[in-house]
């Protein structure tokens, strides 16, 4: 095993969870999954730490806004009321508005399946990353960070690894190829792969620890 496998290895075991996993989310491809990992993607694309991200949409699903009907009939203030019980309260009002029309969006463009948005996509992955930021509140990096977690259900975007995670294995000294860090990743899969390196990214102490173990 060269050096490049045995940074992996120790990369996988330290950060090698998805951000739907830590959410409780039991990633399907089925729309109730796919929409939760949708929201988990705009509160975690804000500037706030992801743990508190994660917080606010185990919050939301326990008050049962968890589809977009559910959540365009909600009502502001109960959206903004979750969140805050996550935590989530700096952007609380702001995002409370943006998860109400993003829903509704969903609704009455893709009947709240994001798996039409991804059959209007074709497999153009551009594509599918700009009909996603249509929906209010995910730009670049929320896109990013939802394919990121649903390449895991959607191989034909795999193997997604964005510009954040890309970092993670620069801070790592890996190669900043896709194809490569898939090869060096054995049998993992590609969206554990990509979790792991974005918290290499974010977090410069697991990162050297990594180092250290390799």
């Amino acid at each position: 095993m060269d050096r490049d496998e045995r940074v992996v290895r120790a990369l996988l075991a330290a950060g090698g969870r998805t951000y739907a996993d830590e959410a409780g989310i039991r990633l399907r491809d089925t729309p109730q999954p796919l929409y939760r990992l949708l929201v988990l993607s705009l509160l975690l694309s804000a500037r706030i730490r992801a743990s508190v991200a994660v917080a606010a949409a185990r919050a939301l699903h326990d008050d049962r806004l968890n589809s977009p009907r559910r959540m365009a009939g909600a009502g502001w203030q109960r959206r903004v009321d979750a969140l805050g019980r996550g935590g989530y309260r700096r952007y609380d009002e702001r995002t409370a508005t943006q998860l109400g029309e993003g829903a509704e969006l969903l609704t009455d463009r893709w009947g709240g399946d994001l798996r039409r948005l991804h059959e209007e996509a074709g497999d153009d992955v551009g594509e599918l990353k700009h009909l996603l930021q249509e929906q209010p509140g995910i730009g670049p990096a929320g896109a990013d960070i939802f394919l990121r977690e649903a390449q895991r259900v959607w191989p034909d975007v795999a193997p997604y690894l964005d510009r954040k995670a890309l970092s993670g294995a620069a801070r790592l000294g890996l190669p900043e190829d896709p194809d490569r860090l898939t090869g060096l990743a054995g049998n993992a899969e590609p969206a554990v792969l990509a979790a792991a390196l974005v918290r290499a990214a974010l977090d410069r102490h697991m990162a050297e620890e990594c180092l250290r173990r390799e």
